[in-house]
Parts: structure tokens; sequence; C-alpha cells
């Protein structure tokens, strides 16, 4: 099993977060879609986070991520969205 263990407890928390750009620019995903796809999955090694199920669509982003349990949705959500933009731009 690839569950994290702390002592006598065992966790498996996995989200369904879904990205999506102001006014849903599909332009910036057709053109930048795998671009995107690893800049994500950089960030998410960086924070031993693992990627259960990523899909681009053409306005938006779906991913099912399992989040070590020292961090919290929002702060990971703050980190991914925070880093993400500026390198999706240049």
């Amino acid at each position: 099993m690839n569950d994290q263990i702390l002592n006598h407890i065992r966790w498996n928390y996995k989200y369904h977060i879904v990205f999506s750009p102001k006014f849903r620019r599909k332009l910036i995903y057709g053109r930048k879609r795998m671009t995107i796809g690893e800049i994500l999955r950089k960030q998410c090694k960086y924070k031993e986070i693992e990627i259960v199920k990523a899909n681009v669509c053409a306005d938006h982003i779906h991913m099912c991520i399992k989040i070590p349990q020292r961090y919290s949705v929002a702060q990971i959500m703050g980190y991914l969205k925070g880093k993400d933009s500026p390198m999706i731009y240049e």
C-alpha cells in the first residue's frame, strides 16, 4: 500500500480540484497544454504531492491529488496557483 503511516495512524486523502483561468481563456490552454502539465508535475513533486489523475481540458484543468497531512488544501492551492501563473505567462 502507498498510504503514509504516522505511528498508529494511516491516512489516504484524495482531493478533486479544478483550475479555471479568469474568463476561461481557451487560447492559453490550447497552446500551452503540455507546458502547464509539466509545470504542475514539477510543483507537485517538490511538495511531495501525488497526482492520481489529471486532465487538461480546453478551458480548465481537473486534478485528483493526494496531499500530505502536513499541508492544508488551501496552502496547496495557493502554492500551485501562485507559482503556476507567472510560469505560464512567461
